[in-house]
């Protein structure tokens, strides 16, 4: 499999970015969950929504798959079907926490030491089937699920929750899953 440019160059350009602005921050106001657990968010998760980005321009069927590494981080592996160039395109990265274990506040690299905030500001606390993360500011925002489609009820109050953290919902890409991962 290619790894595609676009991740690469985002992880670069992202990471400086997010280095000289709070990288690994929790937006202002916002509250990352508790009670985290890390084995129960382990394995794919599918990209419902997303603001766009460039490092995702383009993108669809695109998955992030969590497991452990030996040192206690997380293997990220990001995959996404690029329909232009007829292929799917990955970025590996590594995450770790940034406080305590039990709180959905990680640290993601994919690109050397620079770091970004991966914050889980809602997540389904019982069957851990849907999850909320923002970055470290609002113009990051994705909507996770472990299947591709989430229920419509569901959906809408995700969507209502983000806009009343003040995420621009209007801007959100909703994600086409069409294709199976390689």
């Amino acid at each position: 499999m290619e790894t595609k440019p676009k991740f690469w160059l985002f992880g670069l350009l992202t990471s400086y970015l997010l280095l000289s602005v709070g990288c690994t921050s929790v937006p202002e106001g916002l509250t990352v969950i508790s009670g985290f657990h890390l084995e129960r968010y382990l394995g794919t998760w599918y990209e419902i929504a997303r603001l766009d980005h460039k490092f995702e321009r383009g993108l669809s069927n695109v998955t992030a798959t969590y497991s452990l590494r030996d040192d206690g981080g997380l293997h990220v592996v990001n995959r996404g079907y690029n329909e232009d160039a007829g292929k799917w395109d990955e970025a590996v990265g590594k995450a770790y926490f940034v406080a305590s274990p039990d709180k959905g506040r990680l640290k993601v690299s994919f690109f050397g030491p620079f770091y970004g905030g991966y914050n889980i500001i809602d997540i389904d606390q019982v069957g851990y089937q849907y999850s909320m993360v923002a970055g470290p500011n609002r113009s990051y925002l994705w909507i996770l699920a472990r299947t591709s489609e989430l229920e419509p009820g569901l959906f809408d109050r995700l969507l209502g929750k983000a806009r009343e953290l003040g995420f621009s919902t209007d801007d959100l890409i909703f994600v086409e899953h069409t294709r199976q991962s390689p």
